[in-house]
């Protein structure tokens, strides 16, 4: 399997990880395909963020090359600043370099503080930041932040905003992202129109730095993949990709996502959209190069798709590697499972940290089939860098 090159980045994110990024090399082997990717992409139906081919790009922005994303810090009337916005900074800027791995080097984060606080003209708790936030109320909160940071800030020069808390203001309990209606007259400062900006709440304590990278996953049209009913919030992706849980152990984002955000080239992506067979030679996804995901489309809106996982860059303690196999659903509404995970190995019970579908990746031997969908996909062989795999429709 082909291990990770390397990749042109900007120069202050270079040294900033120098000696960080050791690369391996591993033997190049050829990509298989059935047939065109294209014949395997699927139309996004929700209206909305959704895990369609195609990303209206009127609504959300383009997720490659780098990103300019200005960081505001607000307090307000009812909960002053508690300390320097650097330690504000430092919690949130790692998720550059965590999307720069998960992106193969096509999406920079260049993140910029305004180091200054700027007070909310209303308290706290009048914002209403709780599950159930009205856009209305959210659009006030980014309006009010961005008044505030004019006088020092030209937002023509970024495509992102960030508003950041303090912690001494438990109400922004959790963090959306805003995305505007174009619609509508929305927020403007000096004649720039805010599009897209993420407000941050206490969660991102929690969560750490991915909070980022999932929320801004949001602005390039990615859905939840977290449950948004039911006892189990994680029953759909568990911890394999951070639009799911983010703090989760296997966060790299998909790589179907990874094909949709233009990170996966066609030429990385095995179809099979009709009957027949084919052997694939997967190289993992945390790693750059060679064939990515392997496609058996099964519908209009539906497809199966089987990726291999490794410990690497963005994924450095999964529960479990192997064959990662899901089931994509395009017509399926952000928040009830568009992506869900097979799991392999659901009788493995889980180590400390582990849930039972973190255990999902399949091992050579394994093989997954759906009667009614008539496909089948089998694990050959695995290596250092990736499997052998052979899928099937009939």
């Amino acid at each position: 399997m082909q291990a990770p090159t390397t990749i042109a980045r900007p120069l202050a994110a270079v040294l900033a990880l120098i000696g960080a990024l050791v690369l391996l090399i591993a033997p190049a082997e050829p990509a298989a395909a059935a047939a065109q990717a294209s014949s395997c992409a699927l139309s996004g139906t929700t209206g909305w963020t959704d895990e369609g081919h195609w990303t209206d790009r009127t609504r959300f922005q383009q997720p490659l090359g780098t990103k300019r994303v200005l960081t505001l810090f607000v307090d307000f009337p009812d909960a002053p600043a508690d300390g320097p916005t650097s330690t504000y900074t430092a919690q949130l800027t790692p998720a550059a370099d965590w999307m720069w791995n998960a992106s193969y080097g096509r999406t920079w984060l260049a993140i910029t503080p305004l180091n200054r606080w700027l007070r909310m003209p209303q308290y706290s708790t009048s914002y209403g930041f709780q599950r159930g936030i009205s856009f209305e109320q959210h659009e006030a909160y980014v309006r009010d932040a961005v008044q505030a940071a004019a006088p020092y800030a030209d937002f023509s020069r970024y495509d992102l905003v960030y508003v950041v808390p303090p912690r001494s203001a438990p109400a922004i309990s959790f963090t959306p992202t805003y995305v505007y209606d174009p619609g509508t007259a929305g927020v403007t400062a000096n004649g720039t129109r805010i599009k897209w900006a993420v407000t941050f709440g206490q969660d991102m304590w929690y969560w750490g730095p991915r909070i980022a990278d999932h929320e801004t996953g949001h602005t390039f049209g990615l859905p939840d993949l977290y449950a948004f009913t039911g006892t189990d919030q994680h029953a759909y992706v568990g911890g394999w990709d951070v639009m799911g849980k983010v703090g989760g152990p296997a966060p790299q984002y998909v790589g179907w996502e990874g094909w949709k955000l233009g990170w996966i080239d066609d030429s990385q992506v095995a179809c099979l959209p009709g009957p027949g067979w084919t052997t694939v030679d997967l190289n993992a996804v945390e790693y750059t190069g060679g064939t990515k995901i392997a496609v058996i489309r099964t519908s209009d809106t539906t497809a199966y798709v089987a990726e291999s996982r490794r410990a690497a860059y963005a994924d450095p303690n999964p529960c479990s590697t192997g064959v990662l196999i899901y089931k994509v659903d395009t017509a399926v509404q952000t928040g009830y499972g568009p992506i869900r995970v097979i799991n392999g190995n659901p009788g493995t019970t889980p180590p400390s940290g582990c849930t039972s579908l973190d255990m999902a990746a399949h091992h050579p031997g394994q093989s997954f089939t759906d009667w009614t969908a008539r496909v089948q996909i089998s694990i050959r062989s695995g290596g250092q860098y990736g499997d052998t795999i052979q899928i099937s429709k009939w």
